[in-house]
């Protein structure tokens, strides 16, 4: 027997009820998919700033100072680092520092901060020694480079 192009093949209640469960399956996937890009958004800087703190935790200042520059051979050229040299920084980040010996760290949020030309870097807060003032991290989105915060997170 022949059918002509105006003759519908029978209905499939299995294949229509297939059919909406791919197309729901795939937009709860994107749905998720966007919340963990959304809450994730800042993980490679906040993991440069664990990575950081968990170097002075352990005492390799060296580390740390590569960190810092995202230059792990800063040893084999430090003159590239003239306006922050290891000495100036195992000040600021050495026992004798503004925090201390770090014993323990969380990093806790990070953001970028409000610019009406958009910004270069990302505020990482960290929690150092369970103090209850806040280390605040400048992280630049391109080169991961690390330098003291001009901003602050002001939680409301």
């Amino acid at each position: 027997m022949s059918s002509t192009l105006f003759e519908a093949p029978p209905f499939d209640p299995s294949r229509e009820r297939r059919k909406r469960i791919i197309i729901a399956s795939i937009v709860v996937a994107c749905v998720v998919v966007g919340v963990f890009a959304y809450l994730y958004r800042y993980w490679p800087e906040e993991r440069v700033v664990g990575q950081f703190f968990t170097a002075l935790q352990h005492k390799d200042f060296e580390k740390a100072y590569g960190i810092w520059f995202h230059d792990a051979n800063w040893k084999q050229h430090p003159q590239q680092y003239p306006s922050y040299s290891f000495s100036d920084f195992y000040s600021d980040w050495g026992p004798g520092g503004e925090w201390g010996i770090i014993t323990t760290f969380h990093v806790d949020t990070a953001m970028v901060p409000p610019s009406e030309h958009g910004s270069s870097g990302v505020v990482v807060q960290v929690t150092v020694n369970g103090r209850t003032k806040k280390c605040f991290m400048w992280v630049e989105k391109k080169t991961k480079t690390l330098t003291f915060s001009p901003f602050e997170i002001q939680h409301t």
